[in-house]
């Protein structure tokens, strides 16, 4: 469970380093524990976090690890070798390093050194080359993804990222030149964890995947069978991959009926709630992760109408992230109207008249994007309810005639303006599609 726990943590964190420094000293964390968490966090390039287990390895590993971090390619040339087995590592995270920095130069690289690899860390290098490969939408993907599933299978299993088995998926999804690879999706859900092999994404890609690979005829008619009875177990009219299993089914599903509406009891008891309140008052002064945590703490356990409740106390304070997430837990009582609210409708409306769209595909791009949160930034810079990029919203503003300054992005007004501008814009681009 603490390897679990420490493998799992995305970025630096003290108490997990403390966690995991304790166990390596008393010999319960091996060295490969250490290298395959270093794998890890160089694949999504998270500097202090590879510091923090870097240190868990004797000084030479340590500045041989700070050298290729820096200069990849440096290392490669001077200090790569694929034994024993900690140079074969920082040969690995070198090569990884080089991939995510210089992919282009590091084709020569990876394909001198992966036969050269220890089974295992060759499979994990191939896998990170197709991975790269799929974040740049190149065809090789598959190709790069289909030699890291090859040794996989002759060597057994490899603990890949999670990030990583997904991408193995999307690259099959998008296929080459535009034909999908069914065995390839296949074998990337049936290495994903439990949980996520049931979630309704990959539940709908790996029926179709069956379907294309159920032979003709009498001997194909089992698998083909199974896919749809998985068709039907999802198909729903109130999710994205539920719709299109219906479609494929051919079945009009009706929504479903308004629950009953609440009672004051059940209101005063959803307001009353320690946690519920604790986590309304940090969110108050501004510490949303913090008040998120403490709600969804509080939310476990809760039948539907105690979560339609608690919904209803956020959607009145206009906590709009808040009451979305929380209907959504629930399982056989639906409100439409929390799970898809619709605020600032005067506004919203107006904005995407002008620019000749639905108001209901601009609504459904805002719940999305931002969840209706005035003040939404995301990782890569995008801000406000409908998540423009800083440099879109100079583009578009300039297309629109409209004057714009970057702290004007965060404007309600002017981020629906650029933001269904620029949603119009790109529509007719592409045809309407």
């Amino acid at each position: 469970a603490a390897r679990a726990a420490w493998l799992a943590q995305r970025d630096a964190d003290e108490g997990c380093n403390m966690l995991a420094a304790t166990l390596h000293e008393n010999g319960q964390f091996k060295d490969s524990d250490v290298w395959r968490k270093l794998r890890l966090v160089v694949e999504t390039i998270k500097p202090r976090a590879v510091k923090q287990a870097g240190a868990l390895l004797p000084k030479a590993d340590q500045d041989a690890l700070a050298e290729l971090m820096d200069k990849p390619d440096r290392y490669l040339k001077r200090k790569a070798a694929a034994s024993p087995r900690a140079k074969a590592e920082l040969t690995t995270l070198a090569l990884m390093r080089l991939l995510s920095t210089d992919y282009d130069k590091a084709d020569d690289e990876v394909r001198r050194w992966a036969p050269k690899l220890p089974n295992d860390l060759s499979a994990w290098l191939w896998a990170q080359y197709g991975r790269q490969a799929a974040l740049r939408l190149k065809d090789e993907a598959n190709e790069h993804f289909d030699r890291a599933l090859k040794l996989q299978a002759r060597i057994g299993p490899i603990e890949w990222s999670d990030d990583t088995i997904t991408w193995i998926a999307r690259a099959a999804l998008r296929g080459d030149a535009g034909a999908t690879r069914p065995e390839q999706l296949v074998a990337a859900i049936a290495l994903m964890k439990p949980p996520d092999q049931k979630d309704i994404t990959w539940q709908y890609w790996r029926a179709k995947a069956q379907q294309q690979l159920a032979p003709a005829g009498a001997a194909g008619e089992a698998q083909r069978r199974e896919s749809l009875d998985t068709l039907r177990a999802i198909a729903s009219p109130l999710s994205f991959y539920g719709k299109l299993a219906a479609d494929e089914l051919k079945l009009r599903l009706p929504l479903p009926p308004a629950p009953a509406e609440l009672t004051a009891a059940e209101r005063a008891q959803a307001q009353a709630n320690p946690g519920i309140q604790r986590a309304l008052m940090l969110l108050a002064v501004g510490l949303r992760s913090e008040g998120q945590r403490e709600w969804n703490y509080s939310l476990r356990g809760l039948s539907d109408r105690e979560l339609l409740a608690i919904a209803q106390t956020a959607c009145e304070r206009e906590l709009w992230e808040r009451c979305i997430q929380t209907s959504e837990r629930t399982k056989t009582e639906i409100d439409l109207a929390q799970r898809f609210p619709m605020p600032y409708r005067a506004d919203v409306f107006k904005q995407s008249a002008a620019a000749g769209l639905d108001p209901a595909y601009v609504y459904g791009l805002i719940r999305q994007e931002s969840r209706f949160m005035m003040d939404a930034r995301s990782h890569v810079g995008a801000g406000g309810l409908m998540q423009v990029m800083p440099a879109t919203a100079r583009w578009t503003a300039k297309k629109l005639g409209v004057d714009f300054r970057p702290d004007m992005l965060h404007d309600r007004d002017t981020n629906l303006r650029l933001g269904t501008g620029y949603l119009k814009l790109v529509m007719d681009s592409f045809e309407g599609s």
